[in-house]
C-alpha cells in the first residue's frame, strides 16, 4: 500500500464515517508517512451529511482537525467540500457545513456534491467530475 501511494498522481480519501472507516486506515504510521512523502495531490472529501452519533454538530474542519490529531499533522492538499444544503434529510441527521472562521487554515474547493436522489450522500458522478478537474488543474489538460 505504501509503494502505490507513493507512486500515484492523486490520493483521495473519503467520503466515509470518520471513525471506523477513514481514521483506521489513517493510523498505520507507514500509510501516513507514505502520503505525506507522496508528490500526488492529496484530497480529503468531507462527508455531505453528519452520522448520527459520531459526528453530529461537526463542520468540515472538524473532520480534517479530528485525523490531523490522530495521525499528528496535515496530510491534504485540498479540501472537497459541498456547497448545497438542499433537500431533506432523514430526523437526526444534518448538513456538514463550513465554519468560515473554523475553515480558513485549508484549501477548501466547494461544488454541490448531493445527490438529488438521496441529499445526505454524493452523486458520484458529481464528485468524479469534481476530482478529475481538480487533476487536470493541477497536471494540465490530458493529451489525446
Amino acid at each position: 500500500a505504501s509503494q502505490a501511494l507513493l507512486a500515484a498522481d492523486m490520493i483521495v480519501v473519503g467520503p466515509g464515517s470518520l471513525y471506523t472507516s477513514i481514521l483506521p486506515n489513517l493510523l498505520g504510521p507507514d500509510l501516513a508517512a507514505a502520503i505525506r512523502a507522496s508528490r500526488a495531490l492529496k484530497i480529503y472529501v468531507s462527508n455531505v451529511a453528519s452520522e448520527t452519533g459520531e459526528t453530529e454538530g461537526f463542520t468540515c474542519g472538524d473532520y480534517v482537525r479530528v485525523m490531523e490529531e490522530h495521525i499528528t499533522g496535515s496530510l491534504f492538499d485540498i479540501i472537497v467540500h459541498n456547497n448545497n444544503y438542499e433537500g431533506t434529510l432523514p430526523e437526526g441527521v444534518h448538513w456538514v457545513k463550513m465554519d468560515p472562521e473554523q475553515d480558513a487554515d485549508y484549501a477548501l474547493y466547494l461544488a454541490n456534491l448531493v445527490d438529488n436522489g438521496t441529499p445526505w450522500r454524493h452523486d458520484s458522478t458529481k464528485l468524479a467530475q469534481v476530482l478529475m478537474d481538480l487533476y487536470q488543474e493541477r497536471t494540465g489538460p490530458l493529451v489525446e
